[in-house]
């Protein structure tokens, strides 16, 4: 199993929990970056890719979350998900990169329509604020 299947399999996993941050943890590389779909500078390092992950998953987490396609290749996977919040269809991908042990090394999230990334800020910059409190 390659590294990036290995990864995957664990972020599945992860999913699956409902958000637990010590499965979180424990795929993430200590030099994590994360993109957000809308901040513009990637947050470095795991403290801040772990907050940012562990309130996307507050924020997406409902019952219409799913992933509908997967590609993986080399230590890249390319998760495309679909969700539903306050009547607004949310399309996106996660585009992950793992280490040779399978760790999440750089995690970026990209989000349509328009709409749906305007409530995606919305939500986020609430949970981000009550997460920091």
């Amino acid at each position: 199993m390659s590294a990036a299947h290995k990864g995957v399999a664990a972020w599945h996993d992860y999913m699956k929990s409902g958000g637990d941050a010590d499965l979180l943890s424990a795929q993430l590389a200590d030099h994590a970056v994360f993109h957000s779909p809308v901040v513009h500078s990637p947050q470095e390092g795991k403290a801040k890719v772990m907050l940012y992950l562990l309130s996307a998953a507050k924020v997406l987490g409902n019952d219409s979350f799913t992933y509908v396609r997967e590609v993986i290749e080399g230590h890249d996977a390319l998760l495309e998900f679909t969700c539903e919040i306050d009547g607004i269809l949310i399309n996106g991908i996660d585009l992950i990169r793992f280490d040779d042990d399978g760790k999440i090394i750089d995690f970026k999230v990209m989000v349509r329509p328009v709409k749906a990334v305007n409530k995606l800020w919305e939500m986020m910059a609430a949970q981000l604020q009550a997460a920091s409190s």
